[in-house]
């Protein structure tokens, strides 16, 4: 509206569907924290626990930034589409977190110790985490190198998932059994 030199008693707004792509867009953040508030409270029921789920949801700040940086680093930008992107990674990510998680439990059930359920999980559990996390991957990519008709609007979902798997796979292999090192450590100040 500035370019048309209107004078300033014209006033435009957007309606419509525009106009609530806006509102969403003015949300996202609330959006983001809302989710993030709602999985962590379905993990608290589902593990009985207020620590557990804090290990599976350290996993997802590395997923946001390496979506983040994707997207930047492809000149997009975080719309509503790359934001799709990022509940979808995050189902792949805390996924993989879970299957590391239960593990390590059960082997602590078994008598290990924290340090060595941790350890053992990350061991027998690496191939699974990788082979899904390399088939999300390849699957992903053609949403991102596509070059057909409505690839503007598709690129930003497959970026956001490629960029967010990769960096997060790569760190959740270390910060999911340091964070459950950690909050063992914390079980096992509170027990004393």
């Amino acid at each position: 509206m500035a370019k048309l030199m209107l004078p300033r008693t014209v006033q435009g707004r957007l309606s419509g569907e525009a106009g609530g792509l806006e509102q969403l867009r003015q949300r996202q953040l609330w959006l983001v924290l809302g989710a993030t508030l709602a999985v962590y409270l379905v993990l608290g029921i589902l593990y009985e626990s207020f620590l557990q789920p804090l290990v599976i949801l350290s996993t997802l700040p590395s997923a946001g930034i390496g979506a983040l940086l994707a997207l930047w680093a492809f000149g997009n930008e975080l719309n509503l589409i790359a934001l799709l992107g990022l509940f979808l990674l995050v189902g792949v990510v805390m996924k993989n977190t879970i299957l590391l998680l239960d593990f390590a439990l059960a082997g602590e059930r078994r008598g290990l110790s924290a340090q060595d359920a941790v350890m053992e999980a990350a061991r027998l559990r690496l191939r699974p985490i990788l082979m899904t996390s390399v088939a999300a991957l390849l699957g992903t990519l053609p949403l991102m190198l596509a070059n057909g008709e409505g690839w503007e609007l598709r690129q930003p979902l497959g970026i956001a998932i490629v960029g967010g798997l990769l960096v997060s796979q790569w760190l959740t292999l270390y910060t999911t059994p340091a964070m459950y090192l950690a909050l063992a450590r914390l079980r096992r100040k509170r027990a004393l």
